[in-house]
């Protein structure tokens, strides 16, 4: 895949890979159509030595649509749509676990961009896993027993405990209200490509709908598991100036936490998505 002077290298046969030769603030239309047709395919895909200031990054971000503002944001009369997330040894790293971004809500995001600005010296990848693949590997039966079924997405008590440490149990409370917990099916179709993922997100998942505890516990126990698998899976080696686009309707991710107590700085933002969906 390439146009006059942009190159996409697949990194695996599952998902990944890796774009050449196009600078993200001055892009044609050509390109910018290669980069999102490479996303679409293969998920998440990386650039190299790319100079994005916060203004710069929201407008090629903005290119796919409305920018996300965090719910979190939102309560506190915010408008912010780029996050710093930013790791010391006062602010240990706390994304080691996979998922997919705030699905809590009814419209999660559907793109996230990722800029690495300050990178440790050893340590601090990010990995990912194709949903896609975590579908492929379900027998027909349980594939087909699982899509009938779906899940409650909570913010979580480690979430609200952390949050309302900062800002307070009055925040909580207007999150609660705001954004009680919603339900997603368990197999979601992509809006563009039509595939079905596995529609998994981590410690966002409360409870199959219908199952008593037990079983969902045991239910999506397994399905998580499944995301451990190697074979789906990339991991990305940071240098200062990369940038991650991934799509978050088919992928989970997690920075990995080896590089602690080293500094570790990137900017984040998530263009705005739809309700989850399955269609046979």
């Amino acid at each position: 895949m390439t146009t006059a002077s942009l190159t996409v290298t697949p990194l695996s046969n599952r998902i990944g890979a890796q774009i050449d030769g196009v600078d993200l603030t001055d892009l044609d239309g050509a390109e910018f159509t290669a980069i999102d047709e490479a996303l679409m395919r293969y998920q998440v895909v990386f650039l190299r030595g790319q100079e994005l200031t916060a203004d710069s990054q929201a407008a090629f971000a903005g290119r796919w649509g409305p920018l996300s503002v965090f719910p979190v944001s939102k309560m506190m009369g915010r408008d912010t749509t780029m996050s710093v997330i930013e790791d010391t040894v006062e602010s240990p790293p706390a994304t080691d676990t996979w998922h997919t971004d705030v699905t809590w809500i009814a419209e999660p995001p559907r793109i996230a961009v990722l800029y690495g600005d300050i990178i440790p010296p050893s340590g601090g990848d990010t990995m990912w896993s194709s949903l896609y693949a975590a579908y492929d590997q379900l027998s027909p039966k349980l594939a087909a027993f699982c899509e009938q079924l779906s899940v409650l997405h909570h913010r979580g008590a480690e979430f609200d405990r952390i949050t309302g440490e900062i800002f307070g149990a009055q925040l909580i409370a207007d999150l609660e209200a705001t954004y009680p917990a919603v339900e997603h099916p368990l197999i979601r179709t992509h809006p563009v490509t039509g595939k079905k993922a596995l529609f998994v997100a981590g410690l966002f998942m409360d409870q199959i709908v219908g199952m008593n505890r037990a079983e969902s516990d045991l239910l999506l126990g397994y399905l998580q598991g499944l995301i451990d698998d190697p074979n789906n899976q990339v991991r990305w080696h940071w240098q200062h100036g990369d940038v991650a686009i991934w799509d978050e309707a088919s992928t989970n991710h997690r920075a990995l936490a080896d590089h602690y107590p080293q500094h570790r700085r990137m900017r984040r933002c998530t263009i705005d998505g739809e309700r989850p969906f399955y269609r046979d």
